[in-house]
């Protein structure tokens, strides 16, 4: 080759190389200016996440957030700008980058509707993820060009309306989820064509009811189904033995029918079966033996009945769970072979006989719950072997024998329960004193000997519960070093001995009983350290010396039982300041004056069997002596004033022109009886007007009344009906409730009035109003921070706790929701409005009560009432759920956001739960997102507790279950309201 051929050989592949050079600027320059054009016309970034998306950065737009690049030619291959807060609808013009491969949006604002010209934009790629977003309306086509797609992520969205038949074109897809959405017609049969799918998540849709795709056992591929709470109904098919390749089946929360077929027992690859809350039945099968890799395994809440399995017991499981069925025989003792085991809950069964010996010596057992069964003998010596249990839990059986002295050194349990057995001997002396421990119940047994001075390493203790038991000597001293501590029961024990002084140190108590012991001595005098003291009731004891005035000054005091004790002296003026709804000083050695707060029939029987007590109206009580000329002038006094009184109201009634007179048109008489320390006066009756109304509801209208002696009351007045029975129906049910209620969460009832005319009843006046009302209003965030919200859910709770479980008989309010929760200045929560309500006397042969008609308010009836009309505590408990719900996000149970046919709870549900991102192992598994999407956002976000907010939207979602049986009772719920440890139905 000559000299010049080679040179211009030279300058021809310079030219090459500038050229190609040129072209690789000019296509980065092109994927740059897309980009920029996207985010500036078509996005909003509040929070600066793409500030650095300029033409100015070097390298640009492969240096840019959320930009890769081919290492080769620097081509724009995805695009990853998940949580960046970003806003818009969603940007199609992103897929113009003809390299683009793959798209992640998630975890955004971005909102609108996807359409199906804009979706065809983006038939090149590999993945699209628009997960966590607002989307809304349907899911878009897919046309036959998307060749390449082999993940499709539209989950935790709004999305509504059918799953397209063009999705049957994403002949590659390996990865769909539609979970978290609103989608609401069948699952469709051609699902089962997209034979490439390893991942397919349908969970959380409110699907109309369908059964499981016949043909889902062509997804040979599949390794995750995760199809929980998707309305599906009908049986399992056969089908399902041909996913040969699953590792996560969750079939949970659905209605699923008919037996667990012996098709599920195939799976040879799986890991995870979800069954739970369904309605399962029959006899699970004993044809497990082959699922070698089967690590969790739960069918709780279903009707399965029989025994449990030896080929399911014989697995390596670490998680069996088995709760709230009809399973009976014993536990299998080859269960106790599991060297993996951790998680072992079994509660709510009928099973029987003993515990395996050598359960928890070879496994590391973690949670361990065998509650309410017939299981009986003695409790394993080693079942904390492996010292790992956090949680023993074996209330409601028949276990016998001593608690093993092992148990002991079990130093790592945090929940002990055992009450409501037949245990008996001395507890191991380290069982009391673990370090981390927050939780303690023996009640009802039979154990004995001294509370021993190791209690005092248990500075975790809130729960003390020892009540019911043969323990004796003194009461530790140790015990007040518990600073913890808020409630504690060691009633209708032996102890004796003088009553431990130190016990005012436990600042934080809130109930307080040791009724039933020997204790001596004297009350302690510096009671106001109990600030937050509800209950106290040291009744059936030795106590001497005067009660303390210092009671008088506890805020929250609601309860109060001292009687049959060797009590002296006054009773204290100062007791007069409490809102005491028990009240009772009976059988003590106590004189003097009644207090005249207490000077009424009501108490009286509370003060009986204290010959020197005296009072000028309580008979049998004595007369309390005073000078004949005061008592004459008194009386003069009163008369007079009687007089004044009756002219007054008769002239206040004429000019009102009311039907509210005593004429002699009246046929009847006016009825009246009184419930509290408030006697009826007239000028009630007189102020039924419009300009004193307040609020009208369901059963009538309610009037603000300013009495003449300034306290301030509120008049309810039935509504007058046509039918004459139910209007005193409603006014009866409201009185015979409410008359026996004695609890500082619901509203006391003062007085009530009736003739033929008028019902009236009169409460205490809440200066707040209702829940409802300050929720939905403007200030409704700056009113009622977290802290208020949370103290208005328990206090309500434990108001409904007490009528289901405290009155005899049971109580079902009927028409819980937030309108009928009252509010006192502190923003104190009094359940009101008992018209509806039902008191259930249930025996064998009548079983629930049905009523005629559909009683409640749209938003809060529990779905099973529509239909079943049966009246039971789980419809409160379902109406409660919705108020939790109402306390969390602030929003109506029906409101308009929520969109078409969707109510609060499913709302919620759609947000809160979701599977796991694809990206990591534990497919399907379910977890409560960002709580930020659910907190009313008007709330000041500083005062804030996360952890409990997650715990009270855990008890929401348990409460408002479809099922009621998945419901817990409301003294569950309390406990787990106050609980710190893991939520669990019972």
């Amino acid at each position: 080759m000559t000299h010049q051929k080679h040179n211009k050989l030279l300058l021809l592949i310079k030219a090459l190389f500038l050229l190609s050079l040129f072209n690789l600027t000019n296509s980065s320059n092109k994927d740059a200016a897309i980009l920029l054009r996207v985010k500036n016309s078509q996005l909003n970034d509040p929070n600066g996440q793409l500030s650095d998306w300029l033409d100015s950065t070097p390298n640009a737009p492969c240096n840019w957030t959320g930009i890769s690049c081919d290492r080769l030619n620097d081509d724009v291959i995805a695009i990853n700008i998940s949580g960046a807060n970003i806003s818009g609808n969603f940007p199609a013009d992103f897929c113009r980058i003809s390299t683009l491969q793959n798209l992640d949006v998630s975890n955004n604002n971005l909102g609108g509707g996807i359409i199906s010209d804009s979706i065809s934009l983006c038939s090149h790629l590999n993945s699209l993820n628009f997960s966590f977003n607002n989307f809304v309306g349907g899911l878009p086509d897919f046309p036959a060009k998307f060749q390449n797609l082999t993940v499709l992520d539209f989950s935790l969205n709004n999305f509504s309306g059918e799953i397209p038949a063009s999705f049957v074109n994403l002949q590659k897809l390996q990865f769909l989820s539609l979970g978290s959405n609103l989608l609401n017609e069948s699952i469709p049969e051609l699902l089962t064509n997209l034979t490439e799918l390893t991942q397919l998540i349908l969970a959380l849709n409110p699907f109309r009811p369908s059964p499981i795709p016949a043909n889902i056992g062509r997804l040979t591929k599949l390794e995750s189904l995760v199809l929980q709470s998707t309305n599906l109904n009908g049986e399992i098919p056969e089908s399902i033995a041909n996913l040969v390749s699953i590792k996560t089946l969750d079939l949970s929360n659905n209605n699923l029918s008919g037996k667990i077929p012996i098709a599920i027992t195939k799976l040879k690859n799986v890991e995870q079966i979800q069954l739970y809350h369904n309605q399962i039945s029959g006899e699970i099968p004993d044809t497990f033996s082959n699922l070698t890799s089967l690590i969790w395994f739960d069918a709780s809440q279903n009707l399965l009945t029989g025994k449990i399995p030896e080929t399911l017991a014989g697995l390596p499981l670490g998680s069996l769970h088995l709760t709230d069925n009809f399973l009976e025989g014993e536990i299998p003792d080859i269960l106790a072979l599991n060297r993996v085991l951790y998680d072992l809950k079994l509660f709510n069964n009928n099973l029987s006989g003993v515990l395996p010996p050598f359960l928890g010596m070879n496994s590391p057992l973690v949670e361990f719950d065998v509650s309410h069964n017939n299981l009986e003998g003695s409790l394993p010596d080693n079942l904390c072997y492996k010292k790992e249990l956090r949680s023993l839990i074996l209330f409601e059986n028949r276990f016998s024998g001593a608690i093993p002295e092992s148990y002991g050194e079990c130093s790592s349990l945090t929940y002990i329960r055992i009450e409501e057995n037949e245990l008996s001997g001395v507890v191991p002396n380290g069982f009391w004193g673990f370090s981390g421990l927050e939780h303690l119940d023996f009640s009802n047994n039979r154990l004995e000997g001294s509370v021993p001075p190791s209690i005092s390493s248990a500075n975790a203790l809130e729960q003390f519960l020892i009540s019911g038991n043969n323990f004796s000597g003194k009461f530790p001293v140790e015990i007040c070093h518990l600073k913890e501590l808020k409630k504690m029961d060691s009633s209708r024990n032996e102890f004796s001995g003088d009553f431990p002084s130190c016990i005012t140190q436990l600042t934080q108590l809130q109930e307080l009983h040791m009724q039933g012991n020997r204790f001596t001595g004297e009350i302690p005098k510096n009671v106001e350290d109990w600030m937050e003291l509800t209950e106290l009731d040291l009744s059936e004891n030795r106590l001497s010396g005067d009660i303390p005035a210092g009671l008088g000054n506890l805020p929250v005091m609601t309860f109060l039982n001292l009687s049959n004790n060797l009590l002296s002296g006054e009773i204290p003026v100062e007791l007069s300041k409490l809102e005491l709804n028990e009240f009772n000083v009976s059988n003590n050695r106590l004189h003097g004056r009644v207090p005249l707060a207490f000077n009424s029939k009501f108490f009286l029987s509370s003060l009986m069997g204290n010959p020197d007590l005296c009072s000028p109206d309580l008979n049998p009580l004595p007369p309390c002596s005073r000078p004949k000329p005061v008592r004459v002038v008194l009386v003069g006094v009163l008369s007079a004033l009687a007089l004044i009184l009756f002219v007054s109201l008769l002239w206040l009634l004429i000019k009102t022109k009311k039907l509210l007179t005593f004429s002699t048109k009246n046929k009847k008489s006016w009825k009246i009886t009184s419930f509290q320390r408030v006697r009826f006066n007239e000028e009630v009756l007189a102020s039924l007007r419009d300009e004193n109304l307040i609020g009208s509801g369901g059963s009538g209208r309610v009037y603000r009344v300013i009495l003449k002696n300034g306290l301030t009351v509120a008049a309810k007045r039935l509504w007058e009906t046509k039918e004459l029975a139910e209007s005193e129906g409603l006014f009866r049910s409201e009185v015979e409730t409410l008359g026996r209620i004695r609890h500082s969460n619901i509203v006391r009832l003062l007085f009530s009035c009736i003739n033929e005319n008028l019902r009236v009843l009169v409460y205490d006046y809440m200066e707040n109003g209702s829940l409802g009302d300050v929720l939905s209003g403007e200030k409704g965030g700056v009113l009622l921070d977290w802290p208020k919200r949370f103290a208005i859910a328990l206090g309500t709770a434990q108001g409904l706790a007490y009528l289901h479980h405290d009155c005899v008989p049971a109580i079902v309010h009927r028409d819980f929701k937030s309108n009928n929760i009252l509010l006192d200045e502190e923003f104190k929560p009094k359940v009101a409005d008992f018209g509806l309500a039902k008191i259930l006397k249930r025996n064998e042969e009548e079983g629930d009560q049905v009523m005629s008609r559909v009683a409640g308010s749209y938003g809060y009836i529990a779905p099973e009432y529509a239909y079943t009309m049966k009246v039971t505590e789980k419809s409160d408990v379902y109406s409660f759920g919705v108020v939790l719900l109402e306390l969390i996000t602030g929003k109506r149970p029906n409101d308009s956001s929520f969109g078409e046919n969707k109510n609060i709870v499913k709302w919620v549900t759609d947000i809160a739960l979701s599977p796991l991102k694809h990206q990591t192992n534990a497919i399907g598994s379910i977890e409560v997102r960002s709580m930020d999407k659910l907190l009313d956002s008007r709330m000041d976000a500083t005062t804030i507790d996360y952890f409990e907010a997650e715990r009270v939207l855990n008890v929401a979602l348990s409460c408002s279950a479809e099922l009621p049986v998945s419901r817990p009772s409301m003294r569950r719920v309390v406990e787990l309201l106050k609980d710190h440890s893991p939520t669990r139905s019972k």
